[in-house]
């Protein structure tokens, strides 16, 4: 099949869907690729290495008019309204695979839904041993999880480890990580690799020999609740969140940086933080909001900016993953394939994948309509 690699459009988006290097794999199963123009330049790929590869490279145009499988970082892009000569090359007989908010944003799958292709959602891969090589969300979380600290440790005014020297010895500095996913198993891993003393929390208490083993002391406020059936936390009642923030309270007082990592695949953000709770903290300290996209963990946090409340550096980042392009595009990339591989033959032909659930729970769109139930579900609530 011809896989059609497309440039992403959406502004400060440097990642790319396919790299180079990994395009053999796509060549043993007869597929061939055709690149968007300086497609890879923002990652750190030109179009000289997809041609040593074995690509072909064409105008935007073309590789909507010839793929017959699209790929894409961004594929939520495509149905926005800025993309409308885009939207409008989409063919029926094609496929569509990327990340399309499908939860968070399901009426953007449903105006994809009309072009008639079939729409592969990557949020919607179930979390099963079976899935995690093509799980992208996994892949760019731990990214997210290690390039937080280091934004931390730059805009904090003290070092993180502890350090001994002729005119004194320098204690090392505190770091809370609230949510023990795979960005904050990473942000406690990292910060401990810096030298930092790492608590951790999550109100799972089964994570917390995740949280140990990568080197942070686990918080327990004597509150648990239950993961859902995919592995992240439920959405909590306001009571359990009254208690949580309160006893949550010292521990973020008492930290030099803080790192909120909790979400709720297809809601708001729970807020951990609250502004009461921020004033407590000292001035100088640090906080990186991770998921400031979807709400914000914290009361106070402003997406995408930067902001000093009280002496507290606030911090709010939009599409982090991005400023890590070329390494991200090699992971995401690569989950990418692993997703191709099993959509398709050896002899580069769509399989017969009806009964595959990875095939079934990604398919958003199909037929010019919407074809997952989740997204129906997100539709109906929106």
């Amino acid at each position: 099949m011809l896989i059609g690699l497309l440039k992403e459009t959406l502004p400060g988006e440097r990642r790319v869907a396919l790299v180079p290097a990994q395009l053999a794999l796509l060549a043993k199963q007869r597929h061939e690729v055709l690149v968007e123009r300086d497609a890879g330049a923002a990652a750190g790929y030109p179009d000289a290495d997809y041609l040593a590869a074995g690509a072909r490279i064409g105008e935007r145009s073309e590789v909507f008019a010839g793929a017959e499988i699209l790929v894409t970082v961004r594929g939520s892009a495509l149905a926005e309204a800025a993309a409308a000569a885009d939207f409008a090359q989409i063919r029926a007989t094609q496929i569509l695979i990327g990340l399309c908010e499908p939860l968070a944003h399901p009426a953007g799958v449903q105006r994809l839904a009309t072009t008639g292709a079939t729409v592969f959602a990557l949020e919607l891969l179930p979390r099963t041993s079976r899935a995690q090589a093509m799980d992208v969300l996994s892949s760019m979380a731990n990214l997210a999880g290690y390039k937080a600290v280091l934004m931390a440790a730059n805009q904090v005014p003290r070092i993180l480890p502890m350090m001994t020297t002729a005119a004194g010895t320098l204690t090392a500095a505190k770091v809370l990580v609230l949510g023990a996913g795979v960005a904050g198993l990473q942000a406690v891993a990292t910060a401990k690799r810096l030298g930092a003393a790492v608590d951790g929390y999550d109100i799972r208490p089964e994570v917390a020999e995740q949280i140990r083993s990568v080197g942070g002391k686990f918080v327990d406020l004597g509150l648990t609740a239950e993961a859902d059936t995919g592995g992240y936390a439920k959405a909590q009642t306001a009571e359990f969140i009254a208690r949580q923030q309160e006893a949550l309270a010292q521990f973020v007082r008492a930290a030099d940086i803080v790192i909120t990592t909790a979400q709720v695949p297809g809601r708001r953000a729970p807020v951990l933080i609250t502004a009461a709770m921020q004033k407590g903290m000292r001035p100088g300290s640090v906080v990186v909001d991770l998921a400031a996209e979807s709400g914000g963990n914290c009361e106070l946090t402003q997406c995408g900016k930067t902001a000093l409340v009280d002496g507290v550096t606030m911090m709010g980042p939009v599409n982090l993953i991005s400023e890590l392009a070329l390494h991200a595009s090699q992971l995401y990339s690569r989950n990418i394939i692993n997703f191709i591989l099993n959509l398709t033959t050896r002899e580069g032909a769509l399989a017969d994948k009806e009964n595959d659930d990875i095939v079934r729970e990604t398919r958003a769109a199909h037929g010019g309509e919407i074809s997952s139930e989740r997204v129906r579900q997100a539709l109906g609530s929106t």
